[in-house]
Formats: C-alpha cells, sequence, structure tokens
C-alpha cells in the first residue's frame, strides 16, 4: 500500500456526536534496531522486535462533535490530555504535532474535541519505549472512530492504517500493534514489507522461540538524557551510518534464519550485538552521549559471567536508555529468575524489576 490508500473518501461525520473508545497496547524491544531516519519517519533502515505484554499503556479517547456544522479553521483538533489522572499541559506538542501529521489521512478529526486519559503500566520515559505504546494506543483509538465512521473498512485495513497512523507519532510505535514479532522497514527477504507501517513476521519460527521471557530491569527509571528524535537525527552525517545500515539488513536476513533453526546461541550473540552498536553509535556521534549507567555494565558482566558458567541461553539488549532487557527462553525461567533475584535486583533502582514475556499485540477495551 501506499501513502494515498490511508486517505479517507465520502466521510460523512454527521453519523457519530459522542463517544469513546479505550485501547491497551503493548511496548517492544527491538532486536535489530532501527537507528536513523528521514522525513516523514522513514526508517533508514529495516527493524524487528518482539512485542511484549505486560509493559503496556492504557488510553482512552474520549469524543464531542463540534457544535458547528463546518470545520473551524485552526492548526490541530481542540484536546485535553491528562497521564496517570493530572492534566499534562507539556505533552501536548507531541501530541498536536501527532494530529497535524496524520489531519491528511484522518480529516475527520478537525470535527471534533477529544480528552485523552492515558497510563503505563512501567516508568515512563525511561527506555521502555513508552512513545510506541503510547503512540500506538491514540492511533488505534483514531481508527475506532473512523471505523465509526466507515464500518466497511477491513480489519487488515483497520490495523495497517492504525500502524501506519503510529508510525508518524514515533517511528517504533508501529511495531506495538500487532505482535508477537513485527518487522518494519522494507526488506528483499521480509514478505509485505514496508517503510510506512509493520508487519507481523509471517515466517516459520521455532518453539524455542514461544513465550519468549523478557525481565527488564529497572537501573534507572528517570527520564532519559538525551531523545530518541534527537539520538536519530545525529546518524545524519555520521562516519559509521552507511555500514551500520548494512550492517542492521544483514542482521534481519541473520535473524530471520535463526527464529527458524531455533539456534539460541546465535540469536544471543547477535541480539547483544546489535544493543552495543545501537550505543556505540550513540557514543560516537557528535555531539556524542553515554545512556548507560555504571550498574548497566555490572548487569551485563554478570549476565556474561552466569551464561560461562551454566551454558545458559540468557542474554541482554537495550534500548535507547540505562535499563536492561533480558530475554531468554521459557525453558529456563526458573533459573534465570533465581539469577536476578540473588545477582541482578541489587543493580536496579530501588531493586525494582519487571516480569515481562512476548505478547500478542494490542487489544480493544470494551
Amino acid at each position: 500500500m501506499i501513502e494515498q490508500d490511508f486517505i479517507p473518501q465520502n466521510l460523512d461525520t454527521s453519523k457519530i456526536a459522542t463517544g469513546s473508545f479505550t485501547w491497551q497496547t503493548p511496548s517492544n524491544i527491538a532486536l535489530v534496531k532501527y537507528w536513523g531516519k528521514e522525513d516523514p519517519q522513514i526508517p533508514k533502515n529495516t527493524s524487528i522486535s518482539f512485542t511484549l505484554d505486560a509493559c503496556h499503556t492504557i488510553t482512552t479517547l474520549s469524543f464531542i462533535r463540534n457544535v458547528t456544522s463546518t470545520v473551524v479553521e485552526k492548526s490541530h483538533p481542540n484536546f485535553d490530555i491528562y497521564f496517570e489522572g493530572k492534566k499534562k499541559e507539556d505533552f501536548k506538542p507531541k501530541i498536536a504535532s501527532f494530529f497535524k501529521r496524520i489531519e491528511e489521512y484522518c480529516p475527520y478529526l478537525n470535527y471534533f474535541e477529544f480528552k485523552i486519559e492515558s497510563e503505563n503500566s512501567f516508568p515512563h520515559s525511561s527506555g521502555i519505549a513508552s512513545s510506541a505504546s503510547g503512540m500506538s494506543a491514540l492511533a488505534l483509538c483514531v481508527m475506532s472512530l473512523e471505523k465509526e465512521l466507515v464500518p466497511t473498512i477491513s480489519d487488515e485495513y483497520f490495523y495497517k492504517k492504525a500502524s501506519f497512523l503510529a508510525r508518524l507519532g514515533s517511528g517504533s510505535a508501529c511495531r506495538s500493534v500487532k505482535g508477537e514479532i513485527v518487522v518494519w522497514g522494507e526488506h528483499k527477504e521480509i514478505e509485505r514489507s514496508s517503510n510506512l507501517y509493520g508487519v507481523e513476521f509471517s515466517s516459520e519460527v521455532h518453539s524455542n522461540f514461544k513465550n519468549y521471557q523478557d525481565t527488564i530491569l529497572l537501573v534507572d527509571k528517570g527520564e532519559k538524557q538525551v531523545s530518541s528524535t534527537l539520538g536519530h537525527n545525529l546518524m545524519n552525517g555520521h562516519p559509521f551510518a552507511e555500514n551500520r545500515f548494512q550492517q542492521a539488513e544483514e542482521n534481519i536476513s541473520k535473524i530471520k534464519a535463526v527464529l527458524k533453526s531455533g539456534d539460541l546461541k546465535t540469536f544471543v550473540s547477535l541480539v547483544e550485538s546489535e544493543a552495543l552498536t545501537l550505543h556505540a553509535m550513540m557514543m560516537t556521534s557528535n555531539p556524542y552521549f553515554i545512556l548507560m549507567k555504571p550498574n548497566t555494565l555490572k548487569i551485563i558482566n554478570k549476565i556474561w559471567e552466569f551464561r560461562k558458567a551454566t551454558d545458559s541461553n540468557v542474554c541482554f539488549t537495550l534500548d535507547a536508555g540505562a535499563n536492561v532487557h533480558l530475554l531468554f527462553p521459557e525453558s529456563e525461567k526458573g533459573a534465570v529468575n533465581n539469577f536476578v533475584l540473588k545477582e541482578l535486583a541489587q543493580f536496579c533502582q530501588n531493586n525494582q524489576y519487571i516480569y515481562d514475556q512476548v505478547g500478542s499485540g494490542a487489544k480493544l477495551i470494551q
């Protein structure tokens, strides 16, 4: 599909006057990372992610139709936003920018006024992709409104457009609509892959990756020092950027084969290399920055020691932050959970961590 396919035709906004929709959408953790993009939110390389389950955002979009029969000229729809029960004026510019970006594809928005209420099951802005789950939840609420206005749209179109819209709010958000494994970015070996939206990984997946576990070690629950948007922009002119983009495309091919074969040792090596490469690109940009904390490195070394001593298949990955995602097969859940409790929790802020696993994607809450 192309962008123009997502522009609705013959809308009748008089069909609905008021209502609300609530969606629960997951965060995701990339295995092959995307770092670097072009406008409008087009990735410089393909990425692939596990959809999470426990780490999610719940968003309610309430709306009422404008009393006037014509749309008043304005830069975006009128809205208020509440996060975890508190009105958040500082969130409004990002949401306003999102509404402006999707205006061409959702022209009906200017006929309504909105109240957005959102909450996370995990700390906001701490490197657990809160923008991914938040923007995908809002996009799905918008699509539920569109579905009311155009009941004939198919489920396939509904979810593709939701991912398309979510991408315009936050690139990785397009990977938080479906599950369990999602690919974003055109790749010659991934069927139906697109730069415009995420697609479910449809190739064969070995049983080793069924119910894969992700324990998130909360090293630092504070806000990130550097926004992801700034970090992505620093890839423009980065001396190693082109080699990195090529490496990521090759790693998509490799991980596709790994997911089919069930080769956990290769999975561990590839995923950890991807995480460290992401942070290497940050440390070698101009300006440069370090998002890992001392306890991040202590955890990584403990993981390596544990794996050497036990021949475990546990591994780590990182997003653009200090927190560590501990990935491992379900068959090792008991041993790894004991390892976390005895060895790793001490390096977490207030000894806090989150048990999670691969999930099935977004859910409409009636």
